[in-house]
């Protein structure tokens, strides 16, 4: 069973809960994802997946993948959450749960779990609501939400989303590094927030700081979450994880390609290492980057964008994708182009028409500028010097007045 995430959340979650209940294994998803994870699924499910969801998730492996989670995993996960509220004195029954991300998340579908399993209340926010603080329903007695750094960023832009913020007990904040400067925004005004970490694979969140903690001048994502265990891999300084929220594995091509695991850990991928005060991430060890909470790999987004090119037949020779910083997404991309044609006119009808043809992907994965580039071009293996082209754009930007 497909679900497409392009309309009402509340119709969505239904139709989802509908399947868990009948004991069905359901995919979620954008419609711009749809033909890449109709290609990941198998003819006929397997009915030992029983009640299940399928999220997509940016792996470890440097691929888009498509990962399987039952959901007596996820509600471990959800348990093991309740316990670390109680732990700072929240009784998960009475709480007010805020969601304004998407349920093709698995941080979106995370707090519709959560709700249900510990009869809290639970109030859907959308992106138009999210935009206008003033007109958001007001946080009351004991509430909590899930945020990443963009949202939060857009948020503390106004008086109004700062006066929302203050009323919640906890702001759970991952998906992407928080940016010092936002930390200390917050602290400054008092705001509760919860780094935490966590990806699809592990079923949400493993590691969590908590609000006294962070107002305390902590940095960082804290300790280990009740049902899990984190520690590091000596050889490539990954993040490794051991929970029973983790997932049974990616679908690739209809087939179930377990979560690999070594002794019950599996590596996430992520660069970290491990204080006094818990656990500090400092970024992917794959090549992909985190843009507006979403991880992003360049080299398939470049691979998206040329087989769209060639469809409509674009002047189009080389196409390279650079990331570069970005103070509310973390990162964003920037295309460099190299045209097959000559003339600024026809250069510029390129820009716009590939600056188009991305509107057909995720906003994360969509350049927020597109640059000639006529020296462009691959090395005789057909490689890039990526830090000879990083180099580029940086004296490109240094030129700019």
């Amino acid at each position: 069973m497909l679900l497409l995430a392009d309309g009402d959340r509340r119709t969505l979650a239904t139709r989802l809960e509908q399947a868990w209940r009948d004991g069905c294994t359901t995919a979620i998803t954008t419609p711009q994802e749809a033909a890449l994870l109709a290609a990941a699924l198998p003819a006929e499910v397997d009915p030992a997946w029983g009640a299940a969801v399928v999220l997509g998730t940016g792996g470890s492996s440097g691929a888009r993948r498509w990962c399987l989670q039952p959901l007596a995993h996820l509600q471990l996960a959800v348990d093991a959450t309740a316990h670390w509220l109680r732990e700072i004195h929240l009784d998960p029954a009475r709480l007010e749960l805020f969601n304004p991300l998407p349920l093709q998340h698995v941080s979106g579908l995370m707090p519709l779990l959560r709700a249900r399993r510990w009869g809290a209340v639970l109030h859907w926010l959308s992106p138009e609501q999210m935009r206008q603080p003033e007109c958001l329903p007001p946080a009351q007695g004991e509430a909590v939400i899930s945020l990443v750094p963009i949202q939060l960023q857009r948020l503390l832009e106004s008086q109004a989303g700062q006066r929302w913020l203050a009323g919640f007990s906890v702001i759970w904040v991952g998906g992407a590094a928080l940016p010092a400067a936002l930390a200390q925004q917050c602290r400054r005004l008092g705001l509760r927030l919860a780094p935490c970490y966590g990806s699809t694979e592990t079923g949400a969140m493993v590691a969590a700081l908590a609000p006294h903690q962070f107002l305390a001048g902590i940095a960082g994502c804290g300790h280990p979450m009740p049902h899990a265990q984190l520690r590091l891999d000596s050889s490539s300084g990954s993040l490794q994880i051991k929970a029973p929220s983790l997932g049974l594995g990616c679908l690739e091509a209809g087939q179930l390609q377990p979560l690999p695991l070594h002794q019950g850990w599996w590596s996430s991928g992520d660069r970290a290492r491990l204080t006094a005060d818990g656990w500090h991430l400092e970024g992917r060890l794959d090549g992909a980057i985190q843009s507006g909470a979403e991880t992003v790999f360049p080299d398939q987004v470049e691979q998206r964008l040329l087989a769209l090119s060639r469809s409509v037949s674009l002047p189009l020779a080389e196409l390279l994708l650079l990331p570069e910083p970005d103070p509310s997404w973390g990162e964003r991309l920037v295309a460099l182009v190299k045209p097959a044609a000559v003339g600024a006119d026809v250069a510029q009808d390129l820009l716009a028409a590939l600056a188009a043809l991305a509107l057909e992907l995720p906003p994360s994965q969509r350049p927020r500028r597109w640059l000639l580039c006529p020296a462009l071009e691959r090395t005789a293996l057909g490689k890039w010097e990526r830090g000879r082209w990083r180099g580029w754009l940086v004296s490109q930007a240094a030129a700019t007045p």
